[in-house]
């Protein structure tokens, strides 16, 4: 099962406390659906239980019945409400007329978590969300231009500033920053998803922290060996030219060392000869010049 899906299989599951609430959920189902206007009044989905949920509310509070039409494969579930004094009632419901652009009507809010419903129904009829194991985005893809506008105001209300862009002729507004999807999905009521999004960010973190780390150690690792595939080089054509007995005896015995100890890092080298780091590197490079001016 998707991410997507289980977010709105959490939020169907939601029980609200007051009918107010319940009916701006419904509002947003209907208003970001298909279709709404006095011609057709509709949603499509491939949740089932969303098309009974829609078809469950539309008779609670608007007395209007309706059926749900599965596709041939079953994959598709669509209510089509096209009697128009039914529509007429639907949109009566909600303050609504056939007549000007399709905006927000922020009178059907009666308390303060109305809003929160109403997103959530919106997001249940147009929204989807990807896994965050994935990538991070969250859209809603909206029918009516205007519809769009107002409803990024009505995000904003809530701190939230959504991105918008045109898609096949849908208005999409989306987040693809996680902090603003997490608040988006608690915003929505889908309280299990969020945590479970920011789990996956955690686990995603520390493996990230820890393939930097590898890869800082393996680049570390690469340095050191080519490092001493130089030196050792150097040693051994003194050796071959003039002998080690041809350093002083200081560069010889780190000439011996590093023979003795080819993948040693510098800092392995100072401990096993009781120099400093700087002291060590200073010894090679004095031996790399007598070696580059035989």
């Amino acid at each position: 099962m998707s991410f997507s899906k289980n977010v709105k299989n959490e939020l169907i599951k939601i029980e609200y406390e007051s009918s107010c609430c319940e009916r701006a959920l419904l509002y947003g189902m209907c208003i970001f659906g298909k279709c709404f206007s006095s011609m057709g009044i509709g949603i499509q989905t491939a949740n089932e239980n969303i098309a009974k949920l829609y078809k469950k509310l539309v008779k609670k509070y608007c007395n209007v019945d309706c059926s749900i039409k599965v596709s041939p494969k079953g994959k598709s579930f669509s209510i089509m409400i096209d009697e128009k004094k039914s529509c007429d009632k639907i949109l009566g419901v909600f303050g609504h007329t056939e007549k000007g652009s399709l905006r927000i009507n922020f009178s059907n809010f009666d308390c303060e978590k109305c809003m929160n419903a109403f997103v959530s129904g919106a997001f249940l009829s147009c929204g989807t969300v990807s896994s965050p194991e994935k990538g991070y985005h969250l859209e809603f893809s909206v029918a009516y231009h205007n519809l769009s506008k107002s409803f990024a105001t009505l995000l904003s209300e809530f701190d939230m500033t959504p991105k918008i862009s045109n898609r096949k002729g849908y208005n999409i507004i989306y987040f693809k920053d996680s902090e603003a999807i997490e608040d988006c999905l608690y915003l929505m009521g889908a309280s299990s998803a969020m945590f479970e999004m920011m789990n996956i960010e955690i686990v995603k973190d520390i493996r990230n922290k820890a393939n930097r780390t590898a890869n800082c150690e393996t680049a570390n690792i690469e340095k050191t060996v080519r490092a001493s595939y130089v030196h050792i080089e150097a040693i051994e054509k003194i050796l071959k030219v003039k002998g080690l007995s041809f350093l002083k005896e200081d560069l010889r015995k780190m000439a011996v060392l590093r023979l003795e100890n080819p993948e040693a890092s510098l800092s392995e080298l100072a401990n096993l000869s009781g120099l400093s780091r700087s002291g060590v590197n200073h010894r090679l490079k004095k031996i790399l010049e007598i070696s580059q001016n035989i």
